[in-house]
């Protein structure tokens, strides 16, 4: 893509030219056979007379340049709080300047406007050739860009962007990761709608009445009228009192001149006068339609008929919280999932900051902050992350009056106030242990899902290779056909030091490391452990322990369905469905299982060191099955396990679940969410 770099650079230097012609006719020929976009008021809208209609460029301009002067930061998360990731490359590009001609406010009002009007904002992504750094944006003209979509099998697609400049003679695919595509509403989450075409009507009323008020004033700020003559003139005489007429009182420099009529010549009016039309009114109406289509309260685009002192303030509030914050949103998670690499999403994210539109509510955001801060459900810690500011030093504790007591005549605390407060901070942290741990879980799963999917890849490659050796009919291989002979072949490709034990464990071992060790952080910081816990050992034979049940779960699956067959033939299609079947849905299954197991897993293992003597199970989701909602609030000693080897827990459906092996967290079932807990 080197050529496009050069090209864009050089198309952004040279001075803008007309967007056809002669040479280029593509716009000229599809406004002289199509037209411009449909609408009933008979006036010509498209992208560049939309732009001339004075309330909706007002409304684009709003939104564009509120959103440009907000800064976006790249922020780095830790274990509280954030701090900004200056070192990141992306920090300077969304904050200072995307490249070495605009800055950060003039890219985006530019990339925002493009996505209100065309339903779709593009900027080129300029990588480092060699290591894919991001080094440049570069905003692309959206009248050449089209959105595409891309079969990749599987049951995937992916979104590419076909870039067409016939002017400078530049064509261009682009596919993910060279592109930042900004989009609003539509109907496929891809692209949005293009606001000039679902307003197509509303802008073209607008355009017509401006163009009837200027018609209005060209012809001399009267209404058209008919001279009339007692007489039959000639064609030339008709003619030649027209235009005498028109010379003398047509145009606003020749409005109320005194009209001198000979030959028995009478002037008689049969316009509409513009009050009886509602002309002013209609002009109103379509300032607030501007408004409306572009989510905007109408005092922002000078329309101040609604406004008060009492209201604006609210208005304003209710404008970044819904239009704007919207669009924040959609930039914040498009250079989230665009420009930041899957492993990097875990530790950065993107974020404005709207303070400066938010601060004339400052008062009715520190009163609030004040009662939660007396009453107990807010620290000092908590006001200042929502203020954008990091945690102090002692600032986590929370306050509550001294003359709170439990509800009941004469009921005294039942334990001294500190170990209250205590319970009450450990209570809370467990809460927030819990939302870490999921949100750890949600983080990790697409990777582990991605590293499956390798691993199902290459079993079907070399299973299948086998099937051709020993089972197919008519298949290359040289070895021995039968079944026995693929169940040997299969053992030694599934044994312990095999091709597919060996990439699994290359694959998972160090993304459960890195997994749990994130779990460490978080778990050791809820029970107040201070010093760090190293789980690398412990994940490492939690890795070989799963590989192993894989591998012998793997050949036990494909050699039964290989006994059972009645044929050779049956019995090689069977296998290769039940490859098929793993790489449509084993991934998936592994994923989820394992961002239900490994945290707990992991937890539980670092209490172990932080001296937590007991665990609690903690249910939790939507939909509880009978065994978990028994098991909710058990507590036992963290060496045992919360279910023993053959032991049975009873459902309300009097159904029994017995144990196959011991049960020391969750889950206990596929879809299972529950948690355990230290008990402190």
């Amino acid at each position: 893509m080197a050529f496009l770099r050069s090209a864009v650079r050089t198309v952004a230097r040279a001075s803008a030219g007309p967007l056809s012609g002669i040479a280029t006719p593509e716009k000229w020929v599809v406004d002289w056979f199509t037209g411009d976009m449909a609408n009933s008021a008979g006036v010509r809208v498209d992208y560049d007379t939309a732009m001339m209609y004075a309330p909706f460029f007002a409304g684009v301009r709003v939104i564009a340049e509120d959103l440009g002067l907000l800064p976006l930061f790249l922020y780095e998360r830790l274990t509280r709080g954030k701090r900004r990731a200056t070192g990141h490359p992306l920090y300077s590009l969304l904050h200072d300047a995307p490249n070495d001609m605009m800055g950060a406010m003039a890219f985006k009002e530019s990339l925002q406007g493009h996505a209100i009007t065309w339903g779709r904002g593009v900027a080129y992504v300029v990588t480092h050739e060699r290591t894919g750094v991001v080094e440049e944006l570069w905003p692309l003209r959206p009248d050449r860009v089209r959105i595409k979509i891309r079969q990749m099998g599987k049951g995937r697609a992916e979104r590419w962007v076909q870039y067409r400049d016939d002017v400078n003679g530049i064509y261009a695919n682009l596919a993910p990761g060279e592109f930042l595509c900004i989009n609003g509403l539509g109907d496929d989450g891809l692209t949005g709608y293009s606001v000039v075409e679902l307003a197509a009507n509303s802008i073209g009323l607008g355009l017509a009445t401006e163009h009837h008020g200027a018609k209005y004033f060209s012809n001399g700020s009267a209404p058209a009228g008919a001279l009339s003559h007692p007489g039959n003139l000639s064609p030339d005489a008709r003619k030649r009192m027209a235009d005498d007429w028109e010379n003398i009182h047509r145009g606003i420099d020749r409005a109320h001149r005194v009209a001198i009529l000979e030959e028995g010549v009478t002037w008689q009016q049969v316009g509409i006068p513009n009050d009886a039309a509602q002309f002013l009114e209609t002009r109103k109406l379509q300032v607030t339609d501007m408004a409306r289509w572009l989510r905007l309260p109408p005092h922002k685009i000078s329309d101040l008929e609604r406004a008060t002192f009492s209201n604006i303030e609210e208005q304003q509030l209710d404008y970044v919280s819904s239009a704007l914050s919207a669009w924040l949103t959609r930039w914040e998670q498009a250079v989230l999932t665009q420009l930041l690499l899957p492993e990097e999403r875990a530790r950065y994210f993107p974020e404005h900051l709207v303070d400066a539109l938010l601060r004339g509510n400052t008062m009715a955001r520190y009163q609030a902050y004040a009662i939660g801060r007396q009453w107990g459900w807010l620290s000092a810690n908590d006001v200042r992350e929502r203020e954008n500011m990091n945690p102090v030093s002692g600032g986590d504790a929370y306050l509550v009056p001294l003359n709170m007591v439990p509800a009941g005549p004469g009921q005294a605390p039942a334990e001294d106030d500190a170990r209250a407060a205590a319970r009450r901070y450990a209570r809370l942290l467990r809460g927030r242990g819990i939302a870490a741990r999921d949100r750890l879980a949600e983080a990790w799963a697409p990777k582990i899902q991605e590293a499956d999917e390798e691993i199902a890849d290459l079993e079907r490659s070399k299973v299948g290779e086998l099937v051709d050796e020993h089972l197919a009919v008519g298949g290359r291989g040289r070895g021995e056909r039968s079944t026995s002979a693929f169940i040997a072949a299969l053992s030694v490709l599934y044994g312990d030091d095999g091709p597919i034990a060996e990439a699994m464990t290359a694959l998972w071992l160090p993304i459960i490391t890195a997994f749990a060790a994130d779990v460490a952080e978080d778990a050791a910081a809820e029970v107040g452990h201070e010093d760090d816990v190293d789980l690398s050992t412990w994940a490492h034979a939690y890795t070989l322990a799963h590989v192993a049940y894989r591998m012998a779960s793997s050949f036990g699956q494909l050699r039964k369905q290989t006994e059972q067959a009645d044929t050779q033939e049956d019995a090689a299609e069977a296998v290769v469905d039940r490859l098929l079947k793993w790489q449509a849905e084993r991934p998936e299954q592994t994923a989820r299982w394992e961002a239900a197991q490994l945290p707990n897993a992991a937890a539980r293992e670092t209490w172990k060191e932080a001296g937590v003597r007991e665990l609690k199970w903690v249910t939790q989701g939507s939909q509880h099955c009978p065994y978990c909602i028994k098991l909710d609030g058990r507590t036992i000693a963290i060496e045992e396990p919360f279910i023993a080897k053959g032991d049975e827990v009873d459902g309300d459906d009097g159904q029994s679940l017995k144990a196959k092996r011991n049960t020391f967290h969750p889950p206990v079932h596929a879809g299972c969410r529950c948690q355990v807990v230290p008990v402190v």
